[in-house]
């Protein structure tokens, strides 16, 4: 027996106002685009069409559908066990990002010269696949695991659009984030980054199960990471405060040859040690994004070692 139908709304204004995922799956389309996403759409309790978020095949396949019907993906897939991005949440970083460097100009700035570092971009490339779509910019991922690398690398090689705009560039040093990424003159952007939120695998399996919790209404014996995720993905030593912290104290370094940095603060609790770390480092202007996805609500923080005249002037430095 069904349960009582549920009203959806039509537009999920949390989300940012050119995501394109606003409005609810649309799986007959998306089946039509992917036909091996068929095969995991069933009716849910309340007689919507759906998958089970609990099927990492489901959810990887649904991640395929979309990345194939909204930016134009040909071919794509992950290693097993690997971190499986919700597409909407990363769009919507995207999105803001733009929002961001397009600030102080007429619009957001597009095309191959517009330069974004994609810090970890892990196996699945979906920041650069998402950021070329909609502004066409050159993606360069950093990665320190040969599995990813490998993987990210087989995805640009299978699709035209992103073949020759994005590069993929080893991290030797897991203690390391820019150092050994940024080249000496090397001239970009905007950083992005969404780093590893925990600080074991204990506690980020704590944290699957909370996710899980929130899809199906109750506890799971399920242990299964869902999303995926490998060690370097989800946790580290210091979890995502340790990461950030680290990720401040090197942008300094580098103040000159980046317009913004920024990235994802899964915990808001982290922000006042950030706000700090920004401020001992001297950041000349901070941001902090709101941003809703799902469930939870996460936060972009961004920081500049600019000041007005060099930020306006960035794009069209004087000879």
């Amino acid at each position: 027996m069904l349960s009582q139908k549920k009203e959806h709304p039509k537009v999920k204004l949390i989300l940012h106002p050119r995501n394109k995922h606003r409005e609810r799956y649309d799986f007959k389309m998306l089946s039509k685009t992917c036909p091996e996403l068929k095969q995991f759409v069933k009716l849910n309790d309340y007689g919507d069409e759906s998958i089970d978020f609990f099927n990492p095949e489901a959810v990887k396949m649904l991640n395929k559908a979309l990345l194939m019907h909204f930016y134009d993906v040909i071919e794509w897939d992950i290693p097993t066990g690997y971190l499986c991005s919700p597409i909407p949440g990363r769009a919507d970083y995207i999105h803001y990002v733009a929002d961001l460097l397009g600030r102080d100009r007429k619009s957001v700035p597009k095309g191959k010269k517009v330069k974004c570092l994609d810090v970890g971009v892990g196996s699945n490339c979906v920041y650069p696949i998402i950021g070329n779509k909609e502004y066409g910019w050159y993606f360069i991922g950093s990665e320190s695991d040969p599995m990813a690398i490998e993987s990210a690398n087989k995805i640009i090689e299978a699709n035209p659009l992103i073949k020759g705009v994005v590069e993929i560039r080893h991290q030797p040093n897991t203690n390391n984030v820019f150092y050994g990424i940024i080249k000496n003159g090397e001239r970009i952007d905007i950083t992005i980054c969404n780093p590893p939120f925990h600080a074991s695998i204990e506690e980020a399996q704590a944290g699957t199960q909370r996710k899980l919790k929130n899809l199906k209404g109750k506890k799971t014996d399920k242990t299964v990471l869902n999303f995926g995720g490998q060690n370097n993905e989800l946790w580290c030593e210091g979890g995502e405060k340790k990461f950030i912290h680290t990720m401040i104290r090197q942008s300094k370094s580098f103040s000159n040859q980046c317009l913004w940095f920024t990235t994802q603060v899964a915990k808001q609790t982290a922000l006042k040690s950030i706000h700090a770390a920004l401020n001992s480092v001297d950041a000349l202007e901070v941001k902090t994004i709101e941003m809703g996805q799902g469930n939870k609500k996460s936060r972009i923080v961004a920081w500049t070692f600019l000041n007005k005249e060099q930020q306006l002037n960035w794009f069209n430095p004087k000879k």
